[in-house]
């Protein structure tokens, strides 16, 4: 409209805002979009791709020592370089952060760099300088929460393990999500005496007990100390420029670096949401209803900071589905069930779909298939590493509820999985595929008889 000086303003230029601003723009639409930070939000700059970029280098002193069963023969013990890896992590941030610019900037959308804040229901302020839009879309992601306790001030949370200075002989890391379990292993895997400290009895919370159990077994092989059931209670600098965690259960641990991933909560501190007269619940997150539009009606949210799966594909497909409503004339409503899902640990893990226990919460009565062996290349590694792989399948309609794997390349196998499951594949379509052989995929179309009944 006329009297607005953009048909869309975007607050955030993450992945769901980014995708949201340029399918607009593409349109033919008036697009602002707002960013104080970086370019590509958590995903690109301290989460999804500088993780993974980690969790490949954390791999290679296994493979290393694995080659070796395979004729590969070193002079000499190979050498981690942190250095190395970090700054070489950076120059592929950066070369994605023009990426992101570029893209905005060749879909018309006109890129604002600063802080922006809700004046309300149509305008808001950056950089001193208002805009007015007809909608408005709070696209701002998520931030790290570390609860308040006595030498707080001391640890780093995940957006500061990507840029630390030196790399830790001993980390601690704090927190039971896939962050914390991911990071432990990372530390490990590029040689820090690593120790999870987690407040619950099971890290991985929400997934099927199988993989918690059969994750926490694989991960104390490689060397993490796990412990459960404890509670950081004060940290302390020491004079040699170490840390020491006290705990709840009276020991003590020190430490060149304590990661806590205990959590992120929405970025909303100063959004001017209450001025907007904006309404979110009781954790932060922002409420929206099924097209992500809030009370206000032309003020919508989407992403992390309205707390549903807090995965970038998911925050990539809001944005797409928020333009089509907006722009396109659709009513479709994005559909969450089925969305798979990887945590990139040592082994990583896979799944899709609904986990042994949500199955029986939900009434069906289930069978369960399950394997656990040792992969082939392992048959000469003299490597531990085991993997899971487990489905779960109504009896009653044949139809495959949910798969999980831990292994190598789990997140690649279940890719594949889940357009099966979301396609309702049944058991029998499953055994009647014939699989690729020597392969531990193969092992989802060979599993013909159920261990519950």
């Amino acid at each position: 409209m006329a009297q607005f000086d953009f048909d869309l303003f975007v607050i955030g230029a993450g992945s769901g805002g980014v995708r949201a601003a340029r399918m607009a723009a593409a349109l033919g639409k008036r697009v602002a979009i707002a960013e104080d930070r970086y370019l590509g939000g958590t995903c690109v700059n301290v989460g999804c791709v500088p993780k993974k970029l980690f969790v490949y280098g954390a791999h290679y002193g296994e493979d290393f020592h694995d080659a070796q069963a395979y004729g590969w023969q070193m002079d000499s013990k190979p050498r981690f370089n942190w250095e190395q890896l970090r700054d070489n992590k950076n120059k592929e941030i950066n070369r994605l952060n023009s990426v992101y610019a570029s893209l905005l900037e060749n879909s018309g959308a006109q890129l604002i760099d600063g802080f922006a804040r809700l004046l309300d229901a149509h305008s808001v302020a950056v950089n001193d300088k208002t805009y007015s839009a007809e909608n408005i879309l709070i696209a701002t992601g998520g931030w790290p929460f570390v609860p308040d306790f006595p030498g707080s001030q001391h640890v780093i949370t995940s957006n500061e393990v990507f840029y630390l200075e030196q790399f830790p002989e001993k980390a601690l890391v704090v927190g039971g999500g896939y962050i914390a379990v991911e990071f432990a292993g990372i530390l490990n895997g590029l040689g820090a005496d690593t120790e999870l400290i987690y407040r619950k009895d099971l890290f991985l919370r929400g997934f099927d007990r199988d993989v918690r159990e059969f994750v926490r077994n694989e991960i104390r092989k490689k060397g993490v100390g796990l412990n459960f059931n404890t509670q950081v209670q004060s940290v302390e600098k020491l004079e040699n420029g170490r840390f020491r965690a006290q705990l709840d259960t009276g020991q003590s641990i020190d430490a060149d670096t304590i990661l806590y991933a205990t959590g992120r909560k929405p970025k909303t501190q100063g959004l001017g949401l209450a001025d907007a007269g904006v309404a979110t619940a009781d954790d932060g997150t922002i409420l929206v209803n099924d097209y992500f539009q809030t009370n206000v009606p032309s003020i919508y949210a989407l992403g992390d900071v309205v707390g549903r799966l807090e995965l970038t594909p998911v925050a990539l497909a809001e944005g797409m589905a928020l333009v089509k409503y907006l722009y396109q004339d659709s009513h479709s409503v994005l559909d969450y069930t089925g969305i798979p899902t990887a945590v990139f640990s040592q082994p990583s893990i896979g799944t899709v779909g609904l986990s042994e226990e949500q199955a029986l919460e939900k009434g069906y009565k289930i069978a369960i298939y399950r394997s656990i062996f040792k992969a082939l290349k392992h048959t000469l590694s003299g490597s531990e590493e085991r993997c899971l792989m487990k489905m779960v399948v109504d009896q009653g309609t044949d139809k495959v509820l949910g798969v999980h794997m831990v292994g190598a390349e789990a997140g690649e196998i279940m890719q594949g999985i889940a357009v099966a499951l979301k396609a309702g594949a049944t058991k029998t379509v499953f055994d009647e595929t014939i699989g690729i052989h020597p392969t531990s995929a193969e092992e989802f179309v060979t599993m013909r008889e159920p261990v519950v009944p």
